[in-house]
């Protein structure tokens, strides 16, 4: 994931329905693999983790609206740019600079989401 949104987020909420990906929650909201893509039952991410799509999953933040990282593909393959950073009002959806990701990486993601 090269995008986080940062604690100056004022939950404003923008950001959440322009992800292609549905990879951005509310914060204390479950997230699920299968919310927005095409993933349905058990699957091996790209990581060789086997899960379960249907499997609520405990949220990274409790506070702000947050983003998965295995679900995040900064738009490539849907846009020219985030959405999420290109919405929020107070720009705190950013890169994160200890987690690059390659283009290849996240279009494969996008590819493997979408089942393209």
């Amino acid at each position: 994931m090269a995008i986080i949104i940062t604690d100056e987020c004022i939950n404003c909420g923008a950001c959440e329905p322009e992800c292609p990906n549905t990879a951005i929650y509310e914060g204390a909201d479950d997230w699920r693999y299968k919310d927005g893509t095409a993933l349905r039952g058990r699957v091996v991410l790209p990581s060789g983790e086997e899960v379960d799509t249907e499997e609520a999953r405990t949220p990274i933040s409790d506070d702000i609206y947050y983003i998965v990282p295995d679900k995040c593909t900064e738009c490539k393959g849907f846009h020219e740019e985030p959405q999420c950073a290109a919405v929020c009002p107070v720009d705190c959806c950013v890169p994160d600079d200890n987690h690059v990701e390659s283009e290849e990486t996240l279009l494969n993601r996008q590819a493997f989401l979408h089942n393209e």
